[in-house]
């Protein structure tokens, strides 16, 4: 069983930057992406960045802000955040796609809480 864990969320004031870990863990054969999300009060959950190999893409809204990046070794991935904006403020979610031994996965995390506030 694939288990996902979310680290690195916290209270940072505008313009200030926080880093974001995403763990996986268990029978893991490859990950084959790691796809950050976010999700406010009252709206929908949003892709904001994803790393494929190497190939990265970025939400219009955090492009030049954040940087997506991955340790395969260790199964983490991490989202650099930098610039923050108040209307960043969300709860982050991280979703893994990849293989077990047995098949195929695609799993979330409990998501970190990032407050941007002054």
């Amino acid at each position: 069983q694939v288990q996902v864990v979310e680290s690195g969320g916290g209270l940072v004031q505008p313009g200030g930057s926080l880093r974001l870990s995403c763990t996986a863990s268990g029978n893991i054969f490859i990950v084959y992406a790691t796809n950050w999300y976010r999700q406010a009060p009252g709206k929908q959950r949003e892709l904001v960045a994803n790393i494929r190999g190497r190939s990265t893409n970025y939400a219009d809204s955090v492009l030049g802000r954040f940087s997506i990046s991955r340790a395969d070794a260790e199964n983490t991935a991490y989202l650099q955040m930098n610039s923050l904006k108040p209307e960043d403020t969300a709860r982050y979610y991280c979703n893994v796609e990849g293989t077990t031994v047995t098949g195929g996965f695609t799993v979330w995390g409990q998501g970190t809480q990032v407050t941007v506030s002054s």
